[in-house]
């Protein structure tokens, strides 16, 4: 939809309603992936595309109906055997749709969706797609604050706690609930739209352990990074699909890469030639998580040399190390495990206590 949407807030800022359909669902080989979108204006006016022309013109219809009558509609499209003229899919994939009438009236925040996008602010919207409550409503997400409403306190709260959650991942798919945030599968679907882009996790060592750590922060969303000086470890087959993996000092390459307040990085060399100059690097700048890996005697020796390096109590307050939760590990899988509990626990404050010896809510808002 990001690309669509200079033109969908041309059509509200002049007060001219529009339908918008998005792809909120898919299954086999779609098309299109959870997010795309396509949108009839004024005039019959056409953007974007939900499914690469298989089944436009049925959603251009749709469009239409929903502004006609001001009522969203939820629609599956896929491929008929038996009828082979049927509107669907050549692919043989299928992709659910919802259309939704789209003014100042019925998507009061949506001007600001689009100013926060079009500057790179992150913001989920989510959007009621099916259930007891109204279909179509929107909930405008950042992380700071809220705007409009799914019909529920409760769905509301328990909405925005899941939306602020897929925005640090920059994801995007369905959730459900009971009608008042209950978490249930039998009641209201909810379509969770991230415009952020993942975060970077950056792992530098590529020993088993950082196979392991890349293949959970690969699970957990984050787009990784491992990074090695020596070419025989740094090697794509050591990893999993989709992992980037360079060959290069680790200081150079951190001094070269883009960072920002979601940023992970993992140092898991412990070996003082590379950790120093990589970690004293990494103090300096933007980063959520900076854990590096050692013994306790590895850390007094690192916590050394990088006072020597200049670097100040405020800066090296930002380093996790010995790196991980105290779970007992000892695999490069069980390692990998305490090293996410811990990037979890930072980023919503929480404790790392087992969840049987904390009292109130499990997921404080």
């Amino acid at each position: 939809m990001r690309e669509i949407l200079p033109a969908l807030n041309a059509w509200y800022t002049a007060g001219v309603p529009f339908g918008l359909a998005a792809v909120v669902g898919v299954s086999r080989s779609a098309p299109r992936d959870p997010g795309a979108a396509m949108a009839v204006g004024p005039g019959d006016e056409v953007v974007g595309s939900v499914s690469g022309g298989c089944v436009e013109g049925a959603v251009f219809e749709l469009a239409q109906e929903v502004v006609a009558s001001g009522e969203a509609r939820l629609q599956t499209f896929g491929y008929s055997d038996e009828d082979a003229f049927a509107v669907g899919l050549t692919c043989g994939g299928e992709i659910t749709v919802l259309v939704r009438p789209v003014t100042a009236g019925t998507d009061p925040a949506f001007g600001e969706v689009a100013a926060s996008v079009a500057a790179g602010r992150p913001v989920t919207v989510a959007t009621v797609t099916d259930g007891p409550a109204p279909r179509g409503a929107t909930l405008a997400v950042w992380p700071d604050r809220v705007a409009g409403t799914l019909g529920t306190e409760g769905l509301d709260v328990a909405v925005t706690a899941d939306a602020r959650g897929e925005l640090a991942l920059g994801a995007t798919g369905l959730r459900h609930y009971g009608p008042h945030g209950e978490r249930r599968e039998d009641a209201v679907t909810v379509f969770l739209h991230s415009f952020a882009p993942p975060p970077r996790m950056l792992v530098f060592g590529a020993i088993d352990y950082a196979a392991a750590v890349a293949r959970i922060g690969d699970f957990l969303g984050y787009r990784v990074t491992v990074c090695d000086a020596r070419p025989v470890f740094a090697t794509a087959k050591r990893f999993p699909p989709g992992v980037e993996v360079v060959v290069d000092w680790p200081h150079r390459c951190l001094r070269g890469t883009a960072t920002d307040e979601r940023t992970v990085i993992c140092v898991l060399t412990h070996d003082p030639r590379f950790d120093v100059p990589l970690l004293e690097e990494a103090l300096r700048r933007p980063a959520a998580y900076i854990g590096a890996m050692g013994s306790r005697r590895t850390h007094d020796d690192r916590m050394k040399r990088l006072v020597e390096a200049g670097l100040t109590d405020g800066e090296l307050a930002r380093l996790r190390s010995p790196v991980g939760l105290d779970l007992g590990a000892r695999t490069p899988e069980e390692v990998a495990v305490s090293v996410a509990a811990e990037i979890v626990a930072l980023r919503w404050h929480g404790t790392g206590a087992p969840l049987t010896a904390t009292a109130g809510a499990i997921h404080p808002h």
